[in-house]
C-alpha cells in the first residue's frame, strides 16, 4: 500500500544516483504508484516551465491530456504485473508555455522499491527539431556567404554609377530639367548602398564582448518600441531576475531583439489602431538544452510574443532567409540579421506562430 505523501521535498541526493538524471535530455520523474512526484530532473522542469520544487509533491497524471494509460501502467509496474510499460501520450504544458501540447513517448520502469516507479518521457518531436535547427543553421551560413559575396560584387560598380551621375550633374548645372534625372540616379544609388551596408554589417562589425544583462537589453528595446508606437500598444514584462549576466555584444543583442519586436509591432498595425495590441517580453532559464549539435547545461530563453495575425503560412519556414518578407515594403533583412547576431553568441532563434499568437524564442547559452 502506498504511504501518504508527507509534504517534504525530496532531493536528488535522497535517492541513490538520481543526480545523474539532470544530465539527460529526456524527461525523468520518480513517482509513487499513485502518480505523486518524488523527483523530477532538470529537463522535465525545463519542458513544463515549472520549478522543480512545485513539481515535487504534485500528481504526474495531472500533466497528461489522457491520464488513464499512465495510471494503469504505474499500477501494473508497481504490482510487478509487468516490468516495463511503453505508450504514446500527450503532455499538457502550463498556459503561456508554447507549444501547450507536447507529444511524448512514455517508458515506465520498475525500481528497487515497489513504492517508487521510474517514468521516462522522450519528446517525439525532439529529434525532428534538432535536425531542423541544424539544417536552418547550415542554410543561414550559406545564405550569409552568398549575400556577402553578392554585396561585395554590387558595391564596386555602385560607387562608379554614383560617381558618374555626380559628374553628369556638374555638366547639367545649366540645364535643371536634366539634372533631375541625375538626382534620381544618385538617390537610388545611395539607397542601394545603404542596403549593401546592411548586408555586410554582421560580417565586418567588431564583436564587442562585455558582461550583458538580458533585462537591460529588453528594457532598451521596450523603450524604443514604445517611443515608435506610443499609443495602442501594451508591452508586458515577465522577467526571471535570477538569470546571470553573460559575455556578449550588448549592441548586437539589442539590435537582434529590436528587429524581432519591430517586426511584431508592424504586424500588429490593425490591433494598434484598435488599441488592443500586446507585446510580451518573457525571460526564463532552460536546462540541459541542445543547440545545433552542442549540449548546454544552462541557457537563456527570451520569448517575444505578440497577439497579431501570425506569420503567413507561405513563408513560415523561410522567415529567417534574407529578402523574405510578408510585409509590403519590407526589406526582408531584419530577422536574417537577428539570427546572425544571435548565432554569433552560439545561440539560435525559433518561431512558433498561429493566428492571434506568435512567439519568437531567442536561445543563448549561459556560463
Amino acid at each position: 500500500m502506498t504511504p501518504p505523501f508527507d509534504g517534504q521535498t525530496p532531493t536528488a541526493a535522497g535517492f541513490s544516483g538520481l543526480a545523474a538524471f539532470d544530465l539527460l535530455a529526456t524527461l525523468v520523474a520518480l513517482v509513487r504508484p499513485d502518480g505523486r512526484v518524488l523527483y523530477a530532473n532538470a529537463s522535465f522542469e525545463n519542458l513544463l516551465g515549472v520549478a522543480r520544487r512545485n513539481l515535487i509533491g504534485s500528481t504526474l497524471t495531472d500533466w497528461f491530456v489522457e491520464p488513464q494509460g499512465l495510471c494503469e501502467t504505474l499500477l501494473a509496474v508497481a504490482d510487478n504485473r509487468i516490468a516495463t510499460g511503453r505508450f504514446e501520450a500527450t503532455l499538457r504544458r502550463p498556459p503561456g508555455v508554447a507549444p501547450e501540447l507536447m507529444p511524448v513517448h512514455v517508458i515506465v520502469n520498475q525500481t528497487d522499491s515497489a513504492e517508487r516507479v521510474l517514468v521516462e518521457m522522450i519528446e517525439i518531436e525532439q529529434q525532428t527539431r534538432q535536425d531542423r535547427e541544424e539544417r536552418l543553421m547550415a542554410q543561414a551560413q550559406a545564405n550569409r556567404e552568398l549575400l556577402r559575396n553578392l554585396a561585395h560584387e554590387i558595391k564596386n560598380p555602385l560607387g562608379g554609377i554614383r560617381g558618374a551621375a555626380q559628374l553628369l550633374a556638374m555638366e547639367f548645372e545649366q540645364k535643371p530639367e536634366l539634372a533631375e534625372y541625375t538626382d534620381v540616379v544618385i538617390a537610388e544609388a545611395d539607397r542601394l548602398q545603404l542596403l549593401v551596408d546592411r548586408l555586410l554589417a554582421p560580417h565586418r562589425r567588431p564583436h564587442v564582448v562585455a558582461d550583458v544583462n538580458i533585462h537591460e537589453v529588453c528594457e532598451r528595446v521596450r523603450s524604443l518600441v514604445l517611443a515608435e508606437w506610443p499609443r495602442g500598444l501594451t508591452v508586458q514584462r515577465d522577467y526571471d531576475t535570477s538569470l546571470p549576466e553573460f559575455r556578449g555584444d550588448r549592441e548586437q543583442l539589442i539590435q537582434a531583439v529590436l528587429n524581432i519586436a519591430r517586426n511584431a509591432c508592424q504586424a500588429l498595425s490593425e490591433r494598434i489602431a484598435a488599441g488592443d495590441a500586446q507585446l510580451r517580453l518573457r525571460t526564463r532559464a532552460a536546462r540541459q538544452l541542445t543547440i545545433g549539435k552542442q549540449r548546454w547545461r544552462l541557457a537563456l530563453e527570451l520569448h517575444i510574443e505578440d497577439n497579431g495575425p501570425g506569420v503567413p503560412e507561405a513563408i513560415r519556414d523561410r522567415i529567417f532567409y534574407p529578402l523574405v518578407t510578408g510585409r509590403e515594403g519590407g526589406s526582408g533583412l531584419g530577422l536574417t540579421l537577428a539570427q546572425t547576431f544571435v548565432q554569433q553568441h552560439q545561440g539560435t532563434i525559433e518561431c512558433d506562430s498561429a493566428p492571434g499568437r506568435t512567439v519568437f524564442t531567442v536561445l543563448i547559452p549561459l556560463p
